[in-house]
């Protein structure tokens, strides 16, 4: 999604592997069942929000809370989501995911509140916020002012984590169906991150400040950006949306700053294609350095959570070098991102592409470009930033059905969008992972590629003349809205929603908005804020996304009718943009001080009991002959200089045994005073986890882990630790252990 979940990417046979995946499904017939979320402890379950109330003032402040927890998933033998690589799939970590929650209230009424979540994940999805929603009623009566209207699900758009959890068939294909792990750790993450922020409600005030940051992305599809009036065009500086907004969350009772909620618009897909180690892509790298940071920081306190969100992301890139052909070195084709009239070879390069790791190097220094701009701003925040000062907090969240959805335009004319559909320039992919076969980004006519595939998606099914004339110029590849079997490959309803603090609103974005789109949503927003005196001010708009329901893109008209990758994956027609904008501004009423909700509308189906399977579990695990668990295998070098890297592998076993949620895989210790302290763990970008299957008949494995020592690293004697869980070969019994290497010294 190209950055759906085939984001820029299928160079792979995927429609080959629809049939190969239908054909399992008639035979086996099989659903994957799930279990409940895991209850977590709750000790301050029956908060008194009343002494916060007592405690608080009105105006400017709120209650707020924030909360981060783990959600990473299979980090191994499971396909990755994003790319739709078929062959990438994970061999271990680089860095743990995590979800990152923002609880904003009022305080004169606690049931006005909402839920902003960050998750590190390639996007929002249906049966994600289905699960988090019932694991939040599972906490019980404190926590069921947390519902359908008032939380929001959003994914940093990483296309470097464990896939099959999603909702819809589509994304479901590649990785051979659903993953009731990789879903559980997402569900129960999100659900624990909630519950420490709800846990940590204090009062407190908010305000923002912008600041540009020109040297984290560039578009991707600037042929398609040009095609947008000229004069509009010209009212920006950029060709895409260089802004980053900081929303800052400050503690009345101590003064302390306790996160930043941060959008910002770059695609996750520094780390390349063929890369198979878990990271938060530059959004998570920008996210650990700022709280890094914030530890040594006397600003912040204890516990200090920063999330970077996406925002206007479908049509920017962190490949800030351009695009080349890697045959010849030459600049691709600048309408169809073509080399010699293909796609395969043309690649957008990072920063750090000449370092041949995987996309390693260019993630980092985009994710420090980032969080450079955004602690420069923090740092400077007072003397440029706007408080919220209105005290009311508002939101609405309804359903609506994308079919045949009739709407005016702002001129008046009356247009309609189209069940879900997938235009051939998807399978072309992006210059962020090329496609395959013969399809190219930005042609619109059905026959001037291979009229084998016209067979082909028809045998899927074919497109009613109405849905041709509908989704019109876009040639249909994948009817998706149309395709119920064995269920709904792609969503045709979608999440309406948006919130308000103060002057400060969010949309909240079912789609990846293009530049222009989002440009365009936030005027409107703005304008019907002020015209309908929803604001006391002027109203400060920001974009989020893609959140709740992934459906995949929204270009603006002219960029649809030129059909590149965004366009051919715009799905609901040329008219979508503007569909989602009507939605919002013909609901920015229920933003106003104590309006009610909208009617919720039809509820997308929940596919989590239904979904299919064909991922082979752990069968047992086996040491290597004359060796236990945990035994070393490579031992480190007796001594290293920093900027040196360690290596030491161990004998091993599956991390699916269990995922370590809170914990670590791989850990260095330093001894200080005599002790051992560790010093670096799973979440520290420099550690690197990886694990090797030796014999699948045998069930025997290793483990290798390295630490890429830092400029920061301070001399000193250490050790590497690796911490697994084997599992028996009879019984199935699950047993922990653990492998500690010899010790070295770095200087």
């Amino acid at each position: 999604m190209a950055c759906q979940q085939f984001h820029g990417a299928p160079r792979r046979p995927f429609l080959s592997l629809f049939f190969s995946f239908l054909f399992l499904t008639s035979l086996l017939g099989s659903a994957t069942a799930l279990t409940p979320a895991r209850r977590v402890a709750d000790a301050e379950l029956d908060k008194d929000v009343e002494a916060m109330i007592a405690r608080a003032t009105t105006g400017d402040q709120y209650l707020l809370g924030v909360g981060k927890a783990d959600i990473t998933g299979p980090v191994v033998e499971l396909n990755f989501m994003g790319y739709a690589s078929l062959g990438q799939i994970g061999t271990g970590l680089r860095q743990r995911i995590y979800s990152r929650a923002f609880i904003i209230g009022s305080v004169t009424n606690p049931e006005d509140r909402f839920v902003y979540l960050v998750i590190d994940t390639a996007m929002g999805d249906t049966a994600i916020r289905y699960g988090i929603l019932q694991g939040l009623a599972n906490l019980g009566s404190g926590y069921l002012m947390y519902n359908q209207s008032n939380v929001a699900v959003t994914g940093t758009h990483q296309h470097s984590g464990p896939g099959a959890w999603l909702n819809y068939l589509l994304p479901q294909v590649t990785s051979l169906g659903f993953s009731k792990q990789s879903y559980q750790a997402i569900v129960d993450g999100s659900v624990l991150s909630i519950q420490r922020a709800h846990q940590s409600l204090a009062p407190g005030t908010l305000s923002y400040a912008d600041t540009n940051i020109t040297d984290a992305n560039i578009n991707r599809s600037l042929y398609a950006y040009l095609q947008n009036p000229a004069d509009e065009r010209a009212k920006y500086d950029a060709t895409v949306d260089t802004t980053l907004t900081m929303l800052r969350f400050k503690r009345a009772s101590d003064g302390l700053n306790t996160g930043v909620l941060c959008w910002h618009s770059v695609h996750g897909t520094s780390m390349l294609e063929n890369n198979t180690h878990v990271t938060g892509d530059n959004k998570g790298v920008s996210s650990y350095l700022f709280e890094e940071a914030m530890k040594s920081d006397q600003s912040a306190a204890p516990g200090f959570v920063a999330a970077f969100s996406q925002s206007s992301v479908g049509d920017t890139s962190p490949n800030v070098l351009g695009t080349w052909c890697d045959a010849t070195g030459e600049q691709c084709d600048f309408e169809h991102s073509t080399c010699g009239g293909t796609t395969q070879d043309c690649h957008g390069h990072g920063p750090e592409y000449q370092k041949l790791d995987l996309g390693v190097a260019s993630c980092y220094e985009i994710g420090r470009r980032v969080y450079a701009g955004a602690k420069t701003l923090y740092d400077n925040f007072d003397s440029q930033a706007t408080a919220v000062t209105d005290p009311s907090v508002r939101f609405y969240h309804f359903f609506n059905d994308m079919q045949w959805y009739s709407f005016p335009l702002p001129n008046g004319t009356v247009v309609q969008t189209c069940p879900a559909a997938m235009g051939r320039s998807f399978a072309g992919g992006t210059t962020d992972g090329p496609g395959a076969f013969d399809f190219v980004q930005g042609d619109n006519s059905s026959m001037a590629q291979n009229p084998f595939w016209t067979v082909v998606s028809d045998l899927l099914t074919t497109p009613t003349q109405e849905q041709v004339d509908c989704q019109y110029p876009k040639p249909i590849l994948l009817d998706v809205g149309q395709m119920h079997e064995p269920y709904d490959w792609s969503p045709n309803i979608v999440d309406i929603q948006s919130f308000r603090v103060g002057q400060l609103i969010m949309i909240i974005s079912p789609s990846e908005a293009t530049t222009m789109t989002g440009r365009r949503w936030k005027a409107a927003v703005a304008e019907a804020a002020t015209s309908k005196s929803i604001v006391t001010s002027t109203p400060k708009v920001v974009l989020g996304g893609p959140a709740n329901t992934y459906a995949h893109y929204a270009t603006t008209p002219e960029e649809y009718n030129v059909q590149r990758y965004e366009g051919a994956s715009t799905l609901y027609g040329q008219w979508e943009s503007y569909a989602y904008i009507h939605l919002s501004t013909s609901s920015i009423g229920y933003l106003a001080a104590g309006a009610g909700q909208p009617a919720q509308g039809t509820l997308p189906p929940n596919n989590v009991n239904n979904s299919l399977s064909f991922i082979s579990g752990v069968v047992y695990d086996n040491p290597h002959l004359f060796t236990s668990f945990g035994d070393v295998l490579t031992q480190p070098k007796a001594s290293y200089s920093i900027g040196d890297v360690v290596n030491a592998s161990f004998v091993g076993a599956n991390p699916r045994n269990n995922l370590r949620l809170e914990g670590t895989f791989a850990t260095v210790q330093q001894q200080v005073n005599g002790n051992w302290t560790t010093v670096r763990d799973d979440h520290d970008w420099h550690l690197e986890y990886t694990w090797v299957r030796d014999d699948s008949l045998l069930g025997s494995s290793h483990v290798v882990i390295s630490w890429e020592t830092e400029s920061y690293t301070t001399a000193g004697t250490y050790r590497i630790v690796y911490n697994g869980d084997a599992k028996a070969p009879v019984t199935g019994k699950i047993s922990a252990f653990t492998g500690t290497s010899s010790t070295f010294t770095v200087s």
